[in-house]
């Protein structure tokens, strides 16, 4: 599938926090399409941000405009039929990806999942990050409400997302031929610079893409020369990953992880804590966000390089999951960025010590993490 791996330049993009920045903007531009929506997303619960997104597309299937929604069979697994029929009956395309056999009515392969979280609307406007549509990404939800971050884009790098989400819906079943004629009757848009931003379209899929985006994280990793900021919810990427950010700092960057200290599943912060000796000891920062469950995947180098998007730093994300990241080249989009992450840092985190560990590392503590770090690393590979 197409993945463009080049920058290009003339785009505006927009930082959005958290649901109450990303839901209205999203909404908003379904409802104005009049030709084309395509929607792709991990999670889609029917409660009032699901049923926000439902009115939305209903609306710009009645008033003619060709509407695909995929969700993951995993992620979504309860819409009732009427939530599902009351799409489909004014013309929405609903699709549901879910891999493999199944056994006994179950899915068998839980572990591969459709994680992007993607939005073209007319092919003009595009939104891509990591929040999904469920009120749990608003701050009203209480204690559980996820901080997140999504990119709203406008500009020629929308051409290569909308060519991107119409051959995954070619991939899921419509076949080439679709694909051809779609991207003919495909709403004829003049990708005139909309901003100044250079970016990139980056996904991972296992087929042509398998490592993509943690190609292009270790790069930005490896040519920063003066700070790393990299705040995502499941942190436990490869040794390769790892070592540059080790020997980052140790060439004197100031490498800062945002992680999760409030997880919504106990085993990440036991995950990414076995990883904490290690990067301490070589001068890397760490901060637990300690607000909520941190639900981000977002990162900095330096003063122009940014991402934005599905994208984790763990073991799903980077061997299992379809995701889609946006990496940008622009130093005022960094700066926005960066003002985000100080904010947390300073306000929002605590920023774990060496004293913080457990002082005992006995040899029985370091062969069980031996071990539990390779199955933890490599389980995904031998499930793919």
């Amino acid at each position: 599938m197409s993945n463009s791996n080049h920058w290009i330049g003339g785009n505006r993009i927009e930082l959005l926090e958290n649901g109450e920045e990303f839901f209205p903007r999203v909404f908003d531009a379904i409802r104005g399409a009049q030709r084309e929506v395509i929607v792709e997303t991990f999670i889609l619960f029917e409660d009032k941000v699901g049923m926000g997104l439902h009115a939305a597309l209903r609306e710009a299937a009645q008033r003619g405009a060709k509407v695909d929604l995929m969700i993951d069979g995993f992620g979504s697994p309860d819409l009732s039929r009427e939530f599902i029929e009351g799409l489909t009956s004014v013309g929405v395309k609903v699709r549901v990806f879910d891999p493999g056999q199944r056994f006994m009515g179950q899915r068998l392969n839980v572990f591969r999942r459709m994680h992007r979280k993607i939005v073209v609307v007319d092919g003009e406007r595009a939104f891509v990050g990591g929040i999904n549509y469920s009120a749990d990404h608003l701050l009203d939800f209480g204690p559980k409400a996820k901080q997140d971050y999504a990119v709203a884009l406008a500009g020629p790098i929308v051409a290569e997302i909308h060519q991107f989400a119409l051959r995954a819906i070619a991939v899921g079943g419509k076949g080439a031929g679709w694909f051809r004629r779609r991207l003919k009757q495909a709403p004829s848009v003049r990708q005139t610079t909309a901003g100044e931003a250079d970016a990139m379209f980056v996904t991972r899929d296992n087929r042509r893409h398998t490592n993509d985006i943690e190609r292009h994280y270790r790069a930005a990793i490896r040519s920063a020369r003066e700070r790393i900021v990299i705040a995502n919810a499941y942190f436990f990427p490869g040794y390769r990953l790892i070592n540059e950010l080790r020997r980052a700092a140790r060439r004197g960057v100031d490498v800062r992880l945002i992680l999760q200290g409030e997880p919504d599943m106990p085993i990440v912060k036991t995950a990414a804590s076995m990883l904490y000796h290690h990067l301490l000891h070589a001068g890397v920062r760490i901060y637990e966000y300690c607000d909520r469950p941190l639900h981000g995947k977002v990162a900095l180098m330096d003063d122009r390089w940014s991402t934005v998007g599905s994208s984790n730093l763990d073991p799903l994300s980077l061997s299992l999951n379809l995701e889609a990241n946006v990496v940008v080249r622009d130093k005022a989009f960094n700066e926005v960025l960066w003002q985000r992450m100080d904010q947390l840092m300073q306000h929002s985190c605590k920023r774990i010590d060496t004293a913080d560990l457990a002082s005992e590392w006995s040899g029985w503590r370091l062969v069980r993490s031996f071990f539990i770090f390779h199955f933890l690393r490599w389980y995904p590979a031998w499930l793919n």
